[in-house]
């Protein structure tokens, strides 16, 4: 084993081992770890946050993706604008997804969900279904 790291040490990178037990199955003690010279810093995080002056996105929970999913089907039933166009435009088969998804979630979290999240889908796949049964009767004669 040792023949080995040598070998890989000699090509330019270093094996470090930082498994939390040792071979005997003790603890090793950890010290903290700070960046070494070695170590290549690219500063991508703090070249992100520089660069994207935006307000930072709020955390994703259940009831905002839930919310992203209703607007994403307003959307497609010409509700809400296109944020580059500003036009208004609908695709009934996308929004018919996008429902039918919420669906899905609706059957496969239930009993996992908080009163107040599965009030949340509930109403909102209420609405959005009513909205897909208007926009078909729109095209029956």
């Amino acid at each position: 084993m040792e023949g080995l790291m040598e070998e890989k040490k000699g090509k330019g990178f270093t094996v470090k081992d930082k498994r939390v037990f040792s071979q005997d199955g003790d603890t090793k003690e950890q010290s903290k770890q700070e960046p070494s010279a070695t170590q290549p810093h690219t500063g991508e995080a703090e070249s992100r946050q520089s660069e994207d002056s935006s307000p930072p996105l709020p955390d994703v929970t259940f009831s905002s993706f839930i919310l992203s999913m209703s607007s994403s089907a307003l959307f497609h039933f010409g509700e809400l604008p296109d944020p580059i166009s500003n036009e208004k435009k609908k695709n009934i088969p996308l929004a018919k997804q996008t429902i039918d998804i919420l669906g899905l979630l609706q059957d496969k979290t239930v009993g996992n969900l908080t009163e107040e999240e599965a009030s949340l889908l509930e109403n909102l796949l209420y609405d959005l279904r009513m909205r897909y049964v208007a926009e078909k009767n729109k095209d029956k004669p």
